[in-house]
């Protein structure tokens, strides 16, 4: 007999050789049905793998992140097969999650198209219901070699790998994997394939093109259809269509990834920049400007040219390299260094919204959530040891804050670990990961780990907000950086006199990229934006050319209270033009006319036709004055 030790600490004796499957029977009927892995001391493995020795042990399910990337994983091997089956000139690349569900990229001849989606989608039907057992083998790197000989792709990825490398067999298929995956094909009863779209092999556009195809997996039916049914809705709410609707912004082929904001647009990137600006000023920090375009030197201390070349934008001027700004925080540390810096100022706190650039491939950009430049509520504060936990602590407190304000009330949060393209000691990337986890733990907050998927310069915390359509987005950031201060050779005069001491960086930034964070605001509020950051607050509608004069002597009363408004002064009838003012998601329609005249009132209706009535022009004034000041989220 093995000993197991479960996550409530309860010890359980099981035969030596039972499976995680057969483990997770003996614990409950329940479990073992809603089981897609297992974990042996931390280590995700497959429900078949026998328990040999005493361990830790857990069930994967999927509501674990974990969980669900197993089932993802699994269903991206279910795609590849039937599309090998159906297609057998095929060349299979590689078959990975992403947040919401999982992709393959294949070399094929001819290219997919989305009448291509329901033959596959039903033979990957015709594959669950032959229920394969999914089975794990461990060949030497010869024995793979042989095995995908046919294969270039496979063939690069096996020189790469360790020896032995892993392979999964689902009845006649076979693919290379590192695993695990769920026990057979018949645990994948629930999926959809989406979208088609190209890819690059390893990402590089100097690699041949290949076909991506993009689908989403549930272990049931009715979770599948209500993720069927947010889609619908978030092809409803698309930015980029919305954005076109409400003339906010607009992206023309001669800038591809870059963001023309129209006056309503630009009106909202103000608000939200005015909003961060206050809170940071309310808690200490200090903004400034540094330059666009500085010398590829500056990016080769920072460890930018090193590390993330491929994403900058050079240029030659006077005969020197200069790079475009792909990050904010070496002017930060110039800025720093400009004078003599003592404990007694720190934290020096440092805000700014800088505009950077970053080369995005073209498949990639997609509007306002995938650009090549953006600009960045960003800040850096300069720290002493000793207190970095306070700051970490009171960042955390900031960004909460904020998101409540723009009413994201869940999120999840992660701590990103070393990459394996980075700069800095071990020691001070485990000082920096510590300091992260122990502040949240503070907050008695829970969070995952992304392993590998810190800046490359420290660790970092990730904010990932859900949309009101329950959509995960990653936003906010806190990174602790020790290496920066080290390059740029930041010191600080100590208590003791000296001045030598050395600070520590932390990076801020609350909703990230501005034109992602719109993006993002979009689609949470439907294009209905509240009130204070809505770029059109109340437009005055005319019963007739009569009262265009009363409208606009209306109007100018909101304008000179920093209200924004407008007149409809056009020759349609009144329910056209309500109708078009809600269309265009303005938050207070006002009528005026024979009897608004008379009594000095406007008659008040809402964007979502909920009439008001009468109401005292000072009143009105009034009234939305305070819920602009409250920023209410409903008003």
């Amino acid at each position: 007999m093995t000993s197991i030790t479960l996550p409530n600490g309860q010890t359980l004796k099981v035969a030596k050789g039972s499976t995680a499957l057969e483990a997770a029977q003996q614990i409950g009927r329940h479990l073992a049905q809603d089981a897609i892995a297992a974990k042996f001391d931390n280590q995700p493995v497959d429900l078949s793998t026998p328990i040999e020795k005493d361990c830790n042990f857990s069930i994967l399910t999927w509501d674990s992140i974990e969980g669900k990337e197993v089932m993802r994983h699994s269903a991206a091997h279910l795609l590849a097969q039937a599309v090998t089956r159906l297609h057998p000139e095929v060349k299979l690349t590689i078959g990975p999650t992403v947040e919401d569900g999982f992709y393959y990229d294949m070399d094929s001849p001819k290219p997919f198209t989305p009448d291509d989606l329901p033959k596959i989608e039903a033979e990957m039907s015709k594959i669950v219901q032959e229920n394969l057992q999914i089975k794990r083998h461990e060949l030497s790197k010869s024995q793979a070699k042989e095995l995908f000989k046919n294969n270039q792709y496979k063939l690069e990825l096996i020189d790469e790998a360790d020896d032995p490398v892993s392979v999964y067999e689902q009845g006649e298929f076979k693919d290379l994997c590192r695993g695990p995956h769920v026990i057979s094909t018949g645990k994948l009863k629930a999926f959809k394939l989406t979208k088609i779209s190209g890819a690059y092999w390893r990402a590089d556009a100097r690699n041949r093109q290949l076909q991506r195809i993009y689908g989403v997996v549930f272990p049931e039916k009715k979770m599948l259809d209500s993720y069927l049914f947010t889609l619908q809705e978030a092809e409803k709410r698309d930015h980029r269509k919305l954005g076109k609707e409400l003339d906010l912004f607009q992206i023309h082929e001669e800038g591809p990834g870059f963001i023309f904001w129209h006056p309503k647009g630009t009106i909202i990137v103000n608000e939200i920049k005015d909003f961060i600006r206050d809170e940071n000023l309310r808690r200490g920090f200090s903004e400034i400007q540094t330059p666009m375009i500085l010398n590829e030197n500056l990016w080769k201390m920072s460890g930018h040219y090193d590390n993330f070349r491929d994403n900058m934008y050079f240029v030659d001027i006077d005969g020197q390299r200069y790079a475009v700004k792909p990050m904010n925080c070496p002017g930060a540390c110039l800025t720093y260094k400009t004078k003599k810096r003592s404990y007694r100022e720190l934290p020096l706190r440092l805000s700014e919204f800088g505009h950077v650039h970053r080369h995005e491939l073209a498949g990639v950009i997609s509007g306002l959530v995938r650009v090549r430049a953006f600009t960045q509520d960003d800040s850096h504060s300069y720290c002493t040891p000793e207190g970095l936990n306070q700051e970490i602590l009171e960042i955390i407190d900031y960004c909460r804050e904020v998101y409540h304000v723009f009413g994201f009330s869940e999120y999840e949060i992660f701590v990103a670990t070393r990459p394996e393209k980075s700069v800095g000691t071990e020691e001070q990337w485990a000082r920096g990961t510590s300091a992260l986890k122990s502040a949240l733990e503070s907050r008695e907050m829970k969070y995952g780990i992304k392993e590998g998927e810190g800046a490359f310069y420290g660790p970092k915390i990730e904010f990932n907000i859900k949309d009101s359509l329950g959509r995960n987005w990653q936003i906010g950031t806190i990174q602790v950086d020790f290496s920066m201060p080290d390059r740029f050779d930041l010191k600080y005069i100590g208590s003791d006199g000296s001045d030598g001491h050395r600070p520590v960086m932390v990076h801020k930034a609350v909703v990230g990229s501005l034109e992602r964070f719109i993006g993002i605001l979009i689609e949470h509020y439907a294009g209905k934006f509240p009130l204070w950051v809505s770029p059109e607050q109340v437009r005055v509608l005319t019963v007739s050319d009569r009262f265009i004069d009363f409208a606009k002597k209306v109007n100018n009363l909101l304008i000179k209270e920093k209200i924004r408004a407008s007149v409809d002064e056009r020759h349609e009838s009144l329910p056209y033009k309500v109708r078009d003012a809600q269309l265009s998601k303005v938050n207070y329609i006002l009528v005026v006319g024979e009897k608004e005249i008379a009594d000095e009132t406007v008659t008040v209706r809402t964007r979502e036709n909920k009439v008001i009535g009468a109401m005292k022009i000072p009143d009105f004034i009034e009234k939305v004055k305070k819920e602009i000041a409250s920023k209410d989220l409903h008003a």
